[in-house]
């Protein structure tokens, strides 16, 4: 209720300004713009025109006093094209472009690949070098990761579980690559966002062939039999799983009576995609991945493995897991808020592809060295260590989902939380992975580099 100190102020008229481009090889013109101002205008009578005059500041609001709401229309023609319609939103400029952010995370980046140069690579040259002098094997004092070198390719327990998310996160990788260069060309815009969906959902489909093609050479080589079963289960495990997600939430939808969910029809194309295409794609990969040789080790393995050292504290799974990915989600902490943030208020971020660059060198580095750290302490059990380490970012992003939920959002009601927390599942399974498969193919490759190297009969 009014007091009599409190005064309110309104504006009473829009003005409307709408652009259009004239088209010559249509015939007729299209709306490419508009803008609308806000002001106040004193009328002397409403029903009279042209006496209209502007009030400076925005009318009193007084009680038992009329308020005339008004409006106008001007239609300017404008040299942007249809095409270029968005690019007063979508193109960024220089004093837009959050550069402290970007420069954040790229001198972390610097950063730990000096740590992990100074500290590894000098070290791990030395030895092996000084290593690679003695005439036999008897000669060399064998400690740390060098004393398991029949043991370090052991094969992991769940082997078939690994290959199926390392096919997938191939499958992710190859999408996203496919993504930022084809929007890097001009093939994809995200003034779209239904096309654009579409559009990766088709290129998630195309690349299930290199997706079945990594799984089936790691399985192989993990000796496995049942390949029908697994390249099934590599084609239907996580995207039956964002489906019965995106259902559920749809389901949660039209329970409220809103029709923004997903149509069924649409529903039904995204699931005539996946069967029609990526489902065969998946098993041509697998089919050709199977078809060739194993990937060999450069060291012998033995029948029985050996026991493994009691280890500290600090060397547990938990601890390394935990490690391995609040590092890369500290270093690019800024722009997952900038991230959030435009996401919340419905408006576009174009630094997706330097921020998943940054993660990547950042998980790669972080991994390698964890996976040195435990193979010095003569734990060879690097296959899964190494996957979920990177893969450990999708919860930390899920936590922060969380933390932004409740401390940026001024979310109320039970549907849309519902939504939120949903989507964030998706998107931190996905990220979980993509950098899991990055991070196991990132120590996959050095541990055969170190082993390599080092001249063991």
């Amino acid at each position: 209720m009014q007091t009599k100190d409190e005064k309110y102020y309104i504006n009473n008229h829009l003005s409307f300004i709408v652009s259009y481009h004239q088209s010559e090889e249509l015939g007729y013109g299209r709306i490419v713009g508009f803008e609308a101002k806000a002001f106040s205008l004193a009328m002397c009578d409403p029903n009279a025109k042209g006496l209209i005059t502007s009030s400076d500041p925005p009318q009193e609001v007084a009680d038992k006093k009329d308020i005339f709401f008004t409006y106008d229309v001007e239609f300017r023609e404008s040299d942007v094209k249809w095409t270029s319609r968005w690019d007063t939103y979508l193109l960024t400029t220089d004093d837009q472009i959050p550069w402290f952010p970007i420069m954040y995370s790229l001198m972390n980046v610097l950063l730990m690949s000096g740590i992990m140069a100074a500290a590894m690579l000098g070290t791990l040259y030395r030895y092996i070098s000084n290593l690679n002098q003695l005439e036999s094997l008897e000669a060399q004092d064998e400690t740390g990761w060098k004393l398991i070198h029949t043991d370090v390719f052991q094969h992991p327990v769940n082997s078939e579980l690994l290959c199926v998310y390392v096919g997938t996160g191939v499958q992710f990788f190859g999408m996203i690559v496919l993504t930022i260069v084809s929007g890097l060309l001009g093939f994809l815009s995200s003034s779209n966002t239904g096309g654009l969906m579409t559009d990766i959902v088709l290129l998630w489909s195309l690349m299930g062939i290199f997706g079945g093609f990594a799984m089936a050479r790691l399985y192989k080589t993990f000796q496995g039999s049942e390949w029908i079963k697994t390249t099934l289960k590599t084609a239907c495990m996580f995207p039956g799983l964002v489906f019965c997600i995106i259902f559920v939430l749809d389901v949660v939808i039209w329970s409220e009576g809103s029709w923004r969910g997903m149509p069924f029809g649409n529903m039904f194309d995204l699931v005539s995609l996946w069967f029609g295409l990526s489902i065969p794609l998946v098993f041509i990969g697998s089919y050709i991945g199977f078809k060739q040789p194993e990937i060999k080790y450069p060291v012998k393995t033995n029948e029985i493995p050996r026991e493994i050292p009691e280890q500290r504290s600090y060397k547990s799974l938990v601890l390394a897991i935990m490690i391995g990915g609040i590092i890369p989600a500290g270093a690019v902490f800024n722009n997952l808020f900038l991230t959030f943030t435009t996401i919340a208020f419905h408006q576009f971020y174009y630094m997706f592809g330097m921020v998943i660059v940054v993660l990547i060198i950042i998980c790669v580095e972080v991994t390698i060295m964890m996976c040195y750290f435990h193979l010095c302490g003569e734990d060879y059990r690097w296959w899964w260590r190494s996957f979920l380490t990177s893969g450990s970012l999708g919860f930390y992003f899920f936590l922060y989902a969380t933390f932004y939920f409740f401390t940026k959002l001024n979310i109320t009601e039970l549907v849309p939380g519902i939504l939120y927390f949903g989507y964030m599942l998706v998107a931190s399974c996905a990220l979980f992975v993509l950098m899991g498969t990055i991070g196991f193919f990132s120590c996959f490759w050095f541990t055969r580099l170190i082993y390599s190297s080092v001249k063991i009969v």
